[in-house]
């Protein structure tokens, strides 16, 4: 199954996109399924004016993202804590696309405080059921996450990884019997 795991932050130097690279490193060793990213540094979106319904009713810029928002099967959103809120840049991606009816969403904010961006989860699962989807009940909440992840994406602190081994493994789980169904 093909996830799609969006970094949410548009900064030069995200410290989320560590935890991105992370999630997809571990997924794709599993081998049963193919994680990517859609990195916000990398899409300069204008505001939302309309929804691109299809690949063919996309703007050719974006075309590229849009193949693979409609091949996804699942999501994972990261983000920062902006404002106690998610990313406006990740919000407007999604906004861009209709709703993501009966598809998993993971849930994982970082922060480089003590809260780990733990009010930004909140936001995001009301963004989630306003898109139709399914949030698994289980959040991966980052803080210090400068420390606990390298600019490459590898592990700093260990310790961390049973939260997200467990955090994955509940995703997954979410995502195979969503799409059985």
């Amino acid at each position: 199954m093909r996830i799609e795991i969006i970094s949410g932050s548009p900064r030069a130097n995200s410290l989320t996109r560590r935890v991105a690279i992370h999630l997809a490193q571990q997924i794709n060793v599993s081998g049963r399924h193919e994680a990517s990213i859609i990195d916000m540094r990398d899409f300069e979106l204008p505001m939302v004016q309309t929804v691109f319904s299809s690949v063919d009713n996309t703007p050719d810029p974006y075309k590229p993202l849009s193949e693979r928002i409609f091949a996804a099967d699942a999501f994972i959103l990261v983000t920062p804590e902006y404002n106690g809120s998610y990313s406006p840049a990740m919000k407007n991606l999604l906004d861009h696309y209709p709703k993501q009816s009966r598809k998993a969403f993971g849930i994982v904010t970082a922060s480089p405080g003590a809260l780990g961006g733990i009010r930004t989860t909140q936001q995001l699962l009301l963004l989630v059921a306003g898109l139709f989807g399914i949030a698994s009940p289980v959040l991966l909440v980052v803080p210090s996450v400068d420390k606990k992840f390298n600019s490459d994406g590898s592990l700093a602190d260990e310790n961390f990884h049973k939260p997200v081994h467990h955090f994955i493994s509940e995703f997954t789980w979410l995502m195979e019997k969503l799409k059985t169904e």
